[in-house]
């Protein structure tokens, strides 16, 4: 098995983690924040927009499995990569889409990704993209907050679809 790690931000880090928790070769996802200036943010803290940090999930996965290429056409698919600093009703730069990646080899992967999703929106992709920062875990209570919590509004109002959406469109990535 050969591990990589890219990180992920598109709103509110349930519903990416969501998604990527049930994508076949992911190894783990993790719910966190990167991207700002304080050490050991909490929820509360990235909430207030004051940190920099995005709400991202930390993604390992094994590339015998799954491409980084494919990751990415289901990040483009499962949130809106043109709006800035917001996902829906979330607003705020803590909902900023962005990918932090580990090497050039994968910051080409991100940029041609980019390039082919584009084609798709009429409006202008504005991930950022920028190399991996320091990652700080979500509490625990944000881990699988979708599975642990399917029932709560939040999670059948936004969650739900991004996932029935991922599943519908690739069912061949269904873990």
């Amino acid at each position: 098995m050969k591990k990589e790690r890219i990180v992920l931000g598109g709103g509110c880090f349930w519903c990416i983690e969501a998604v990527y928790r049930n994508v076949k070769g992911v190894i783990s996802a993790v719910s966190g924040y990167a991207g700002g200036a304080r050490a050991n943010p909490s929820y509360e803290n990235v909430c207030s927009g004051a940190t920099g940090h995005a709400e991202i999930v930390d993604i390992t996965y094994d590339v015998d499995v799954i491409t980084l290429s494919e990751i990415l056409d289901i990040f483009f698919e499962i949130h809106n990569p043109t709006t800035l600093n917001a996902q829906g009703a979330d607003k705020g730069t803590q909902y900023r889409s962005v990918i932090y990646y580990a090497d050039e080899e994968q910051k080409k992967v991100i940029e041609d990704s980019i390039a082919k999703h584009q084609q798709k929106f009429s409006d202008k992709i504005v991930t950022e993209v920028s190399p991996l920062p320091e990652v700080y875990p979500a509490e625990h209570y944000h881990q699988n907050y979708y599975n642990l919590n399917s029932s709560q509004g939040y999670c059948q109002v936004v969650i739900a679809p991004k996932l029935q959406k991922f599943m519908t469109k690739f069912p061949d990535k269904l873990a």
